[in-house]
């Protein structure tokens, strides 16, 4: 079988302990494996820097896209309206969202290399008294920009509402000190940079705010509420649950830990990104988001001048010799997207640009 490591915003490449934890088979009513549960909510509550007391962590089967969509049907009522700013494809997506649920909604569309801007956020809620909720995303994997989700939850706790951010991407390898930035509702997934498989997602909720959602959920399996309530009692999962998927995330949890934490994680993050940058640069690859507004997750590039470049040719042969990148996601320009999370370090990195030099040797040939 042909392997080769993931270059991706998620999945991504695990460690073999994280696969290893999957060899194994759990039942779900077992008090063992409602104890990794019950683990798990409370690592991710420190991670986030929040307490039991005023914070908790609800589960819920499927991809991030399952839980974006559970809290977004789950606690805007019919009443309410959701304030989505987006700037890339995965913002956008909240809006597909809201359509399909029937949830009102109001869009501010930034384009793709720039981020929403908090003092529009300050006086479209300002125009807006029927908006209570805001949403947008953290590390926008579309382009790679990450947005500065800090400055917008100021706004919308000081006009009194709802904060919910998609931090895919980004938590786990981002500190990201929920309360202080004014976040209600975070949510994230298995597979991102905790360096888990694919399987689950999960919300950190603010307490009195899920609570407060009841009987608004507009789904029965994505109802947030219900979920939290049941896996509350003991751990236990309202319908089946992705155990081997747990397993090796509690697994991931802990080597987080002992790598030192988030503040490492990120650490070794940027100095992949920082020296992808670098290297691309002095290969004629421009990044399409500027220096300040760049994430250490992933990042786009446009094709290179001077050469007879296809994106298929460029993919396969990068492939072939043991790593796996990304298409561009932008519609209208020709980028490429390189990701560094996951069990990537330098060395990967400059493997991965011998690799790239080597083929544009050939094409110039």
């Amino acid at each position: 079988m042909n392997t080769y490591k993931l270059l991706t915003p998620g999945p991504l490449t695990t460690s073999g302990t994280v696969k290893q934890e999957m060899l194994v088979d759990r039942c779900t009513w077992d008090d063992d494996y409602k104890t990794v549960t019950q683990k798990i909510r409370r690592q991710l509550l420190e991670l986030a820097h929040v307490s039991e007391d005023s914070y908790t962590a609800v589960l819920m089967q499927g991809s991030g896209t399952f839980s974006v969509e559970s809290v977004l049907s789950s606690v805007i009522g019919d009443d309410e309206m959701v304030l989505i700013c987006s700037n890339g494809a995965y913002g956008e997506r909240m809006t597909k969202i809201c359509d399909r649920s029937r949830i009102s909604y109001i869009h501010y569309k930034e384009s793709y290399d720039k981020i929403p801007d908090a003092a529009h956020v300050a006086d479209l809620l300002a125009q807006n008294p029927a908006v209570t909720h805001v949403a947008m995303v953290h590390s926008e994997t579309t382009s790679g920009i990450l947005n500065d989700i800090q400055s917008v939850g100021k706004v919308v706790r000081d006009a009194g509402r709802t904060f919910i951010i998609d931090a895919m991407s980004s938590f786990g390898g981002i500190d990201i000190p929920v309360s202080h930035w004014g976040i209600d509702f975070l949510v994230s997934s298995a597979n991102k940079c905790i360096q888990g498989v694919p399987g689950f997602a999960f919300v950190l909720c603010r307490r009195d705010k899920l609570l407060g959602s009841e009987g608004k959920a507009r789904s029965l399996s994505l109802d947030l509420l219900d979920q939290w309530k049941t896996m509350e009692k003991d751990g236990k999962w309202r319908f089946t649950s992705p155990t081997h998927v747990v397993l090796a995330f509690a697994r991931a949890l802990d080597e987080l830990t002992q790598e030192g934490g988030i503040t490492a994680r990120h650490r070794r993050y940027t100095e992949n990104n920082r020296l992808l940058i670098q290297r691309m640069t002095k290969m004629g690859f421009t990044p399409y988001i500027d220096k300040i507004h760049q994430g250490p997750i992933i990042t786009t590039f446009f094709y290179p001048g001077g050469a007879s470049f296809r994106f298929s040719d460029f993919y396969s042969y990068i492939k072939e010799r043991g790593y796996a990148i990304y298409p561009g996601k932008l519609t209208e320009l020709d980028t490429f997207r390189i990701g560094n999370i996951g069990e990537i370090y330098a060395d990967d990195i400059e493997r991965l640009i011998e690799i790239i030099s080597d083929f544009l040797k050939e094409v110039k040939a």
